[in-house]
């Protein structure tokens, strides 16, 4: 049993680490004020092979998928890169995990060929939308509809809450493709942006990760062929669920970056910072709050490794994706509301980082499945 990270993936750390301190951290408060993302940024990302963790070389991947580390390669980055700026994590982890990965494990090569090496060069960038006004937790309440009209589907309703929408080239689009079954009436369609009848709606004005752009996507007789079908009518809902244990693990994988970030400036806050002649940090108050929460961040990167080497190696990770996305994301929301008390008054002025992360913390608990229905998924799990 082996805890370090092999040559690849170290190489890897190093470059996303460094990317993110030198490009991501100048511009992560701007972003954050303005709410708008720095498109520059994904750019640069496609230029250095972090968009293409979790695509085959055959289509411009970076390899690791071909070497069975996609996800902990994924895993790795993601943490690098929420350490410093949440709203570019998660619209890396969309591209990587709800679309690159989606296309790569259920699209024919025809399909992958024309999509995956834009998105694995960073020239596309791509989103997922299942969430809608009535179906949230209950992925299965697709309203969304499909109907057949010859050698095309035409695509009508909203969706909703849809990561990087205002910035996608192109969409994986859940629709109702049949009334008569609930979850088996559901099915998967690749949708370019510019498509006919695609329209951005409204942006949403979010606590956090605000440099992220979440839009609604409507659908107005969208005409899509049918070679933009994914595995078939009524394969939706299993694409649906397989690609959210991987969007999981990449959640997982964000909370764990922005819980480090909280641990490490809070450290370094209390040495300087003296209250009572010392440094604050010497108060027993101080330090069991940091000894616990680096505790829990360490015990959630565990859980996110495993869940990530279980995914490349083709064991079901139903379980241990929740259990990771579970704990990390609430590992991550008690660091950050510690590291906010460490830092007293300054914790809630926005020329420090910890207010961000504060805010950018809270959403991990609720996208790619609440905590409560991670609860339910472990739970189930155990049971058999």
């Amino acid at each position: 049993m082996d805890f370090t990270l092999n040559e690849e993936l170290s190489l890897l750390q190093k470059t996303a680490r460094e990317f993110a301190e030198g490009e991501v951290r100048p511009v992560a408060r701007k972003m954050d004020h303005e709410e708008k993302f720095d498109r520059r940024i994904f750019a640069r990302m496609g230029e250095l092979g972090l968009t293409a963790l979790t695509i085959p070389e055959k289509f411009g991947g970076a390899g690791f998928y071909d070497n069975k580390m996609a996800n902990q390669a994924a895993s790795v980055v993601l943490e690098e890169i929420n350490r410093v700026c949440a709203s570019t994590g998660v619209t890396l982890s969309v591209h990587m995990s709800l679309f690159s990965s989606l296309l790569t494990k259920w699209g024919n090569d025809e399909q992958k060929q024309r999509f995956l090496p834009k998105m694995a060069a960073g020239e596309w960038m791509g989103a997922y939308c299942l969430s809608e006004a009535g179906a949230g937790s209950d992925a299965g309440a697709q309203a969304c509809e499909a109907l057949k009209d010859g050698s095309d589907y035409v695509l009508n309703g909203a969706k909703l809450w849809i990561t990087s929408a205002e910035y996608a080239d192109a969409f994986v689009v859940m629709a109702r493709t049949s009334k008569e079954h609930k979850t088996k009436g559901i099915t998967a369609f690749l949708v370019e942006a510019d498509r006919k009848g695609v329209k951005i709606g409204k942006k949403e004005k979010k606590m956090g990760i605000r440099g992220s752009a979440t839009c609604e996507v409507l659908l107005e007789d969208c005409r899509v062929p049918a070679v933009n079908l994914l595995a078939g009518e009524g394969k939706g809902f299993t694409i649906a669920l397989d690609t959210l244990d991987g969007g999981r693990i990449g959640i997982a994988a964000q909370a764990v970056g922005i819980g480090r970030a909280c641990v490490e400036e809070a450290l370094e806050y209390s040495k300087k910072r003296e209250q009572f002649g010392q440094p604050i940090g010497n108060f027993q108050a101080v330090q069991w709050m940091l000894a616990d929460n680096a505790t829990r961040i360490d015990a959630s990167r565990l859980l996110v490794h495993r869940a990530a080497w279980n995914r490349d190696n083709g064991i079901s990770c139903v379980k241990e994706a929740a259990m990771a996305k579970l704990f990390a994301s609430e590992a991550c929301n008690k660091a950050a509301k510690d590291a906010v008390q460490i830092f007293g008054g300054n914790g809630y002025s926005k020329e420090y980082d910890v207010e961000r992360f504060f805010r950018d913390a809270r959403i991990t608990q609720i996208y790619e499945g609440t905590s409560e229905v991670q609860r339910i998924v472990i739970a189930r799990a155990l049971a058999g």
